[in-house]
């Protein structure tokens, strides 16, 4: 039986400041991710678990036709709000759909684009999505799956300095839950490898790109608040473009890709 909280809002995970690490990070995530999805006025696009609606609507704002897929009705309520607040006259608002990310209310090969940023490893059944995903993109289009990496260099770095602090220094530990560590609302902890084997099951991979590395290291953040805002900017950039080339070692994986021809046609 599938337990979940459909009255969540995830107002309890809504930061209320961010460092410029923070900020930089999930900038260039979403810049990442929407950009993939092509979304050119008049494409026909789905944000998979669109929550509050902010992509849906960023989309909408450049013309495309946007419907947001998502099971919580007290979210998608939002999403209706912050909609009719921030898109123009003239904006075709996005269209809001309640439904599960595996079992998604359309026709087969009904849109130009499908992304899904940031809840992937929310999901009880990630691969059944990404089946569900391919299966109403059309051929030519586009599927964009966006995670964040537990396996990157900063998650590497903080496991090797903690577990020295811990196990050989015998000191306790310096935070609470530490980045590394998988969420209590996560299902899977993914990381490069993982993503790629579940997406190529159903998306033939074009393209898989990294997003900043260094987010979550101790005392990163309290740094880049400290320094200057015109030094740290072009450090985070530099980390971005060494993400690019080394997905592995990065924050944000974010993986691009079509429909296989081969895919099943059902969820798995």
């Amino acid at each position: 039986m599938r337990v979940v909280d459909l009255d969540r809002d995830m107002s309890d995970v809504i930061p209320t400041g961010m460092s410029p690490d923070s900020e930089f990070l999930f900038a260039r995530m979403t810049e990442a991710t929407l950009h993939a999805t092509c979304a050119d006025p008049g494409r026909l696009v789905l944000d998979v678990a669109s929550g509050f609606g902010q992509d849906s609507i960023s989309l909408a704002r450049g013309g495309a036709r946007v419907i947001g897929a998502e099971p919580s009705e007290r979210m998608t309520a939002m999403a209706q709000l912050l909609g009719g607040e921030d898109l123009e006259q003239g904006d075709l608002a996005p269209d809001w759909v309640r439904g599960w990310a595996d079992a998604l209310p359309f026709e087969d090969a009904s849109f130009d684009a499908t992304f899904c940023k940031g809840a992937m490893d929310h999901f009880d059944d990630p691969e059944a999505a990404i089946a569900e995903m391919a299966r109403v993109t059309k051929r030519d289009g586009r599927v964009v799956l966006a995670i964040a990496n537990f396996d990157s260099l900063a998650c590497r770095v903080t496991r090797a300095i903690d577990e020295f602090r811990e196990d050989w220094l015998g000191w306790g530990p310096m935070r609470g839950r530490r980045g590394y560590d998988t969420p209590s609302d996560h299902f899977t902890r993914y990381e490069l490898d993982l993503m790629k084997e579940q997406a190529a099951r159903y998306v033939e991979i074009e393209r898989v790109q990294g997003v900043s590395i260094g987010w979550g290291l101790p005392g990163w953040a309290t740094l880049a608040c400290l320094l200057p805002r015109p030094l740290v900017d072009p450090i985070l950039r530099g980390l971005d473009a060494l993400a690019r080339q080394f997905p592995t070692l990065a924050d944000v994986i974010v993986v691009v890709g079509r429909p296989r021809l081969d895919r099943s046609t059902s969820s798995p």
